[in-house]
């Protein structure tokens, strides 16, 4: 009887939220009306005309879902659950039982659930639902919800709300993860010069309360923290930074280097750019094209022509070919200091080594020599 009940309620449930054909609710309805006045017969004896797929999929469920059923049940159902829709009504219906209350286990689990099936409706729906209190918090679950909101834009703010919920709570402290998912969101609108120096401050904070907190950073947040600083032309802080990766047993890498590169190039401390270059070279790391580019044309603005000639050489050496803007630079460079004809040597020594140059960049060049000369 307690079965039949609880298989009525289901179909209720479900009927309400989910849009039907009239033959289907036609069917279902007949079932419902059928279970309140007579005793619903075994499944192998049913009218099989009578059991629609969607009446399959309850029974499936109920299954699963017998009497006094717990926390790892409901989970269970909603990960073998391949239609989202009916997992998130699975979850709407668990809820409303006596004696049961979802946890941030299954709040969690139908949080990835909606957003892996871009039901982004029901996962904001569940996100407020979390942050009103409808489950203890925890980490793993403050940071799906976090890393949710930093993806969509409109949602943007509403994941430090999160990160301040997280300030705030015993038990669920932000960790690295919390960081770096906000962090990043933040470098990710850099890309507006004027705009970078607002969330350049929000950056700040977030590295001066992740110290404070005692979450020791890794390599990648440094990372983040170094170039928001360089891209703000705050070099000696980026600089600083690097110098602390060691306090915290953390290994430079090349995107370490690129950064302090692209930062001191272009505030016009040529000197220190080119010792970073040399330091991660000594190492064994490859720049990337447009640090090896950015050094380049520095180089030759100073009229350091033999130095950028090195670093041309040694970036064809790593099959990377500079662009033609880069090329242009040096070849005016020595236009403009008298060596025309070094100048023409130098074109032709770049056709010769650099197996990417196509014909127009090496007609490009040869026309800026002809204009000089």
């Amino acid at each position: 009887m307690a079965r039949q009940i609880l298989h009525h309620r289901f179909l209720s449930t479900f009927l309400h939220r989910r849009p039907i054909s009239t033959t289907t609710a036609a069917a279902v309805g007949n079932t419902l009306q059928n279970s309140t006045t007579t005793v619903r017969p075994p499944p192998h004896t049913s009218n099989p005309t009578t059991r629609t797929p969607l009446a399959k999929q309850f029974e499936t469920c109920l299954q699963n879902l017998k009497p006094g059923f717990t926390q790892y049940d409901v989970v269970e159902a909603l990960r073998s659950q391949p239609d989202p829709d009916l997992a998130f009504d699975i979850f709407r219906w668990t809820g409303q039982q006596r004696n049961y209350k979802h946890t941030s286990t299954t709040y969690l689990t139908i949080l990835q659930i909606t957003i892996s099936n871009k039901r982004y409706q029901h996962s904001e729906t569940l996100i407020e639902e979390i942050l009103a209190g409808a489950c203890t918090g925890t980490v793993p679950l403050y940071n799906s919800v976090i890393k949710f909101c930093c993806g969509r834009k409109v949602l943007f703010n509403r994941a430090f709300d999160v990160y301040k919920t997280m300030l705030n709570s015993e038990d669920a402290k932000p960790d690295l993860e919390t960081y770096k998912l906000l962090l990043d969101s933040l470098l990710r609108r850099f890309n507006n010069v004027n705009v970078c120096f607002v969330y350049l401050r929000g950056v700040k904070s977030m590295w001066k309360q992740m110290k404070a907190a005692g979450v020791v950073p890794d390599t990648f947040v440094m990372n983040m923290v170094m170039k928001a600083h360089a891209k703000c032309g705050e070099v000696d802080q980026a600089v600083r930074v690097f110098n602390e990766m060691g306090l915290y047993r953390n290994e430079a890498n090349l995107y370490s280097y690129c950064y302090l590169i692209h930062g001191l190039c272009e505030k016009g401390r040529v000197d220190e750019g080119l010792g970073f270059y040399k330091e991660m070279r000594g190492k064994g790391l490859v720049p990337k094209g447009s640090s090896f580019m950015i050094l380049i044309c520095s180089l030759a603005m100073e009229g350091r022509f033999d130095e950028a000639m090195k670093v041309v050489y040694d970036m064809l050496g790593e099959s990377m070919s500079p662009d033609l803007l880069t090329y242009k630079t040096v070849v005016e460079g020595l236009c403009r200091e008298g060596r025309v004809d070094e100048a023409f040597d130098v074109v032709e020594e770049f056709r010769k080594k650099d197996s990417f140059m196509n014909e127009k960049t090496y007609k490009v060049l040869l026309n800026v020599l002809r204009y000089v000369n």
